[in-house]
């Protein structure tokens, strides 16, 4: 599959070495930065987000392209059927090249439904605050990504945790205003589902007494995955110049 790419469109990126099992976490980072700026045309570090479409845009690539950095279909590791993520990037994305030798979408369908995945999306779903494609592709990915091991701002590739809160706020008003003590996210979802089905997350009566406070509120401060390469390769770059003038 391969959409239109205007003249001025970067480079499709070079498929590290060994990607896939055999490719170092550096290599799958350049690949995820490569990725984000031939979607978009600018790196992650310099994305333009000050109108809603630039935002959405920035967090649909981001989500792409920390995905890609990982084993198995893009489609699945997005949450996404190949049908659905195919017409995501022709809408989102229509100047880039998209090209199956270096995106690896495989697949008819979406894997079959985890309880997990199935339930965040379903919370999502019934609090968008924005209609359309883009809300319902979101809460597919955002539902999909919560379950990896990293905070989720991390795992859907955001720069900060404020692109996170932005983004729910946007498409998902209703959940998101729910959080009112800034618990951490993850955390919130499955809060609010224990309470939409009558049940009692935790038997604590004041948070603060809690033994697990800091898994709730904990600080989600950092650098995302691949903002930490953007700043490997710079002090590399800093440490080589020194050296030649030394």
């Amino acid at each position: 599959m391969a959409t239109s790419m205007q003249a001025a469109a970067p480079l499709a990126p070079s498929v590290p070495d060994g990607h896939g099992e055999h490719a170092t976490q550096d290599d799958a980072r350049r690949y995820g930065r490569e990725i984000y700026r031939l979607l978009t045309g600018s790196d992650p570090a310099d994305a333009e987000i000050d109108g809603d479409r630039s935002f959405d845009h920035h967090v649909v690539a981001s989500i792409i392209a920390v995905s890609a950095m990982e084993h198995g279909s893009l489609a699945e590791r997005v949450g996404l059927s190949t049908v659905e993520l195919i017409t995501l990037l022709a809408q989102c994305f229509p100047s880039a090249a998209v090209d199956s030798s270096w995106l690896p979408i495989t697949g008819a369908v979406a894997a079959p439904d985890d309880d997990e995945i199935a339930m965040v999306r379903g919370l999502l779903l019934s609090q968008r605050s924005t209609e359309g494609d883009v809300s319902r592709w979101l809460a597919a990915m955002v539902a999909r990504r919560a379950m990896e091991p990293n905070h989720l701002w991390e795992d859907l590739g955001l720069r900060e945790r404020s692109e996170l809160t932005r983004l729910l706020m946007r498409h998902f008003a209703p959940l998101a205003s729910r959080n009112t003590r800034n618990m951490r996210w993850k955390r919130f979802f499955y809060r609010m589902l224990c309470e939409d089905d009558g049940f009692v997350m935790c038997t604590t009566p004041v948070c603060t007494q809690c033994n697990d406070f800091d898994q709730c509120f904990g600080e989600e401060s950092g650098e995302s995955r691949m903002a930490e390469r953007r700043r490997q390769v710079a002090l590399q770059e800093a440490a080589a110049g020194a050296a030649m003038t030394a």
